[in-house]
């Protein structure tokens, strides 16, 4: 296998890897707890999801051909806290990723040296699509926090429990 296609594979699997930590945070925390908020500046789970939901929607949809930043997008009304059901949270979640998941899916080797652009920066595609990792992995750690504080004894490690490192064996890409 080339480099390109490593590369292919290894971004498919890091978007893969985040979303899943974000479902499983997401399954463990009750609706109410999706909307808790430790005062008003600060951020819910659910304004977070809403916040990913319109970024990944802007920066994903025509991913090669149109800016990342679309004209539709209300970036500061992601931030509003609206109330919102479980269902309403996971059904954003699920379309924010769905849209990330198809285009990365579709990217060719070709892609990975092309150019686009995002409120009018240029970024390669490789750098593109580590930026949204990037971007996406600290929300979703936010998430993680988040959740488990609320949750507390009803948390389920996302990783390895505490005690376990010396029994754990990590699977080929963990």
């Amino acid at each position: 296998m080339n480099a390109s296609q490593l590369l292919l594979d290894s971004l498919r699997h890091r978007f893969r890897a985040i979303k899943e930590l974000g479902d499983k945070s997401l399954a463990q925390a009750t609706g109410e707890e999706l909307l808790w908020r430790s005062h008003e500046g600060t951020n819910s789970i659910a304004i977070i999801v809403q916040h990913l939901h319109g970024n990944m929607l802007s920066r994903w949809t025509d991913f090669l051909t149109s800016d990342g930043d679309k004209p539709t997008r209300d970036r500061d009304a992601e931030f509003e806290h609206i109330p919102r059901s479980k269902g309403e949270v996971l059904f954003m979640w699920e379309e924010g990723w769905q849209c990330v998941l198809e285009a990365v899916d579709t990217l060719t080797e070709a892609d990975l040296t092309k150019t686009i652009v995002i409120r009018g920066q240029e970024l390669d595609v490789v750098d593109a699509c580590l930026r949204q990792i990037a971007h996406y992995g600290y929300h979703i750690g936010q998430i993680v926090h988040i959740a488990k504080e609320r949750t507390r004894d009803r948390w389920v490690t996302l990783s390895i429990a505490k005690g376990e490192s010396k029994a754990y064996v990590p699977g080929k890409r963990d």
